[in-house]
C-alpha cells in the first residue's frame, strides 16, 4: 500500500503518484495542516473542495487534547475528523523545539511543561511512535531533534546525531507495533543537520543505511535561515536522495517556496501559513499578496483572483470580502483560508501539469518573476 511512481521529470522537478492506504496523492502536492485535527475554521468538506489530497495532524497537540486514547476509541484520526483521504502525523519534534524555556532535551527523550495546564510530560522516540500508531494516520514521522536555523556546527551535529539514534528507536518500536501489519502505517525518517552541508549529507547517509524507507523528509529548514541557504541544501541533497521514494520538505508552504522546492526535487510540502494568513486578511495571488482589509477594495466588484476556481473567487466580490473583515465576521476568515489553500493546491497541480508537458522551467521562471516582481498590491 506504500508505493511511489515517478511519472515525469524536468531537471530535478518530479511529477509522481504516491499510493497510501487511504488513496493516492499526485505530486507535487501541498498538504494543509490540521494542527488540532481540524484545518482551522474549515470542515473536512471545505478542505476536500480545495482539491487537497492529504492533510496533517499534530502529534504534540493531539496528545495534549483530546488525547490519543480518545481518538483511538472514536475510530482513529480519519473517522474522528471525517477525512477519508490520506493523512500524515508529525512527531512533535518541531513543537518541542519551539517550547524554549519549557522543555529539557535528554537522550531518553524530551521533558516539557504542557502549555495548556503546566503539567510535566515526556515525549520519547518510542512514545511518539505509540501516539501516532493510535492516531492511525497513513504516515507517521520519526521523532527528531530540531535546532535553530543558524545553529553552530557543534549544535547542529548534536541534533543530527541524536536524530539518527532516535530513528533507531522509532523504527524498532514501530516494527513491534506493526507486528506483520506494516500495510497500516508507514514510518518516515527526517534528515537534519542545520545549515551545514556536510552534516546534511551525513544525516542522509545514516538515514538511508537504516532503511529501506517508503518516503523521507527534510526537516529543520525554514526556521530562521536565509532562503538561498535552504535552496543550496536542497540542491546538495537532491542527487543523493533515492529517486524511487517521495521527498517531503517540512514546514515550508509559501507560494514561491513551493516552486523553488519543486525545482529542487521536492514532492510534498506543508505549512500553517495558508490559513494563518487567511485569518489575518492576507490573500495570495499570482501577482503577490493582497490585503483584503484595504479600503481600496470597498466598492470592488472584481473577484479576489480571476484565475482561481475556488468557492471564494467564483462567488464573492472583493468588496464583500473586505466588508466581512471590517465587521469581523468569521465568514471572512473561512473564505480567505479556503482561497489560500486552493491557491497552493492548484499551484502544485499546475507544476505537475508543466512537468509532464516538459515546460516546467519556463513556466516556473515566469511565475516567480510575476510573483516576486509585482509584490503586495
Amino acid at each position: 500500500m506504500f508505493e511511489f511512481r515517478v511519472d515525469g521529470t524536468v531537471g530535478a522537478a518530479r511529477a509522481g503518484t504516491l499510493t497510501l492506504p487511504h488513496g493516492q496523492v499526485q505530486t507535487p502536492a501541498f498538504m494543509p495542516v490540521g494542527t488540532h485535527a481540524v484545518v482551522r475554521g474549515l470542515s473536512a468538506a471545505d478542505v476536500r473542495r480545495t482539491g487537497a489530497q492529504i492533510i496533517l495532524g499534530n502529534t504534540y497537540h493531539l496528545h495534549l487534547r483530546p488525547g490519543e486514547e480518545v481518538i483511538e476509541k472514536l475510530g482513529g484520526l480519519h473517522r474522528f475528523t471525517t477525512w477519508d483521504r490520506p493523512m500524515l502525523t508529525d512527531s512533535g519534534g518541531f513543537q518541542v523545539f519551539s517550547l524554549q524555556g519549557l522543555r529539557r532535551i535528554q537522550e531518553h527523550g524530551v521533558e516539557f511543561q504542557s502549555h495548556i495546564d503546566g503539567t510535566l510530560r515526556t515525549l520519547s522516540p518510542e512514545r511518539t511512535v505509540e501516539i501516532q500508531w493510535k492516531l492511525g494516520a497513513d504516515i507517521a514521522m520519526a521523532f527528531d531533534h530540531v535546532v535553530p536555523g543558524q545553529s553552530s556546527v557543534e549544535l547542529a551535529c548534536e541534533g543530527m546525531e541524536r536524530t539518527l539514534r532516535w530513528l533507531d528507536r522509532c523504527k524498532a518500536r514501530h516494527q513491534e507495533l506493526a507486528d506483520g501489519n506494516q500495510a497500516t502505517q508507514a514510518l518516515w525518517p527526517i534528515i537534519q543537520g542545520g545549515v551545514h552541508d556536510e552534516l546534511r549529507m551525513r544525516s542522509l547517509e545514516g538515514t538511508l543505511e537504516r532503511g529501506p524507507w517508503t518516503g523521507v523528509a527534510v526537516g529543520g529548514l525554514s526556521v530562521g535561515e536565509p532562503k538561498p541557504v535552504m535552496h543550496r541544501i536542497l540542491e546538495r541533497l537532491h542527487p543523493a536522495l533515492p529517486a524511487n521514494i517521495p521527498r517531503y520538505l517540512m514546514g515550508v508552504g509559501f507560494p514561491a517556496d513551493l516552486l523553488e522546492g519543486i525545482a529542487r526535487g521536492i514532492d510534498l510540502f506543508d505549512c500553517v501559513a495558508a490559513t494563518r494568513n487567511g485569518r489575518h486578511g492576507t490573500a495570495w495571488l499570482p501577482t503577490g499578496r493582497l490585503n483584503v482589509r484595504s479600503a481600496a477594495l470597498r466598492d470592488s466588484a472584481a473577484p479576489l483572483d480571476p484565475t482561481c476556481d475556488c468557492e471564494t473567487c467564483t462567488t464573492y466580490p472583493r468588496g464583500y470580502l473586505r466588508h466581512l473583515f471590517v465587521v469581523e465576521d468569521i465568514l471572512g476568515l473561512r473564505l480567505i483560508s479556503i482561497h489560500n489553500i486552493r491557491f497552493l493546491v492548484r499551484l502544485g497541480e499546475q507544476a505537475r501539469s508543466h512537468i509532464l508537458a516538459g515546460t516546467f522551467d519556463g513556466w516556473s521562471r515566469d511565475w516567480l518573476h510575476c510573483h516576486y516582481g509585482r509584490g503586495d498590491h
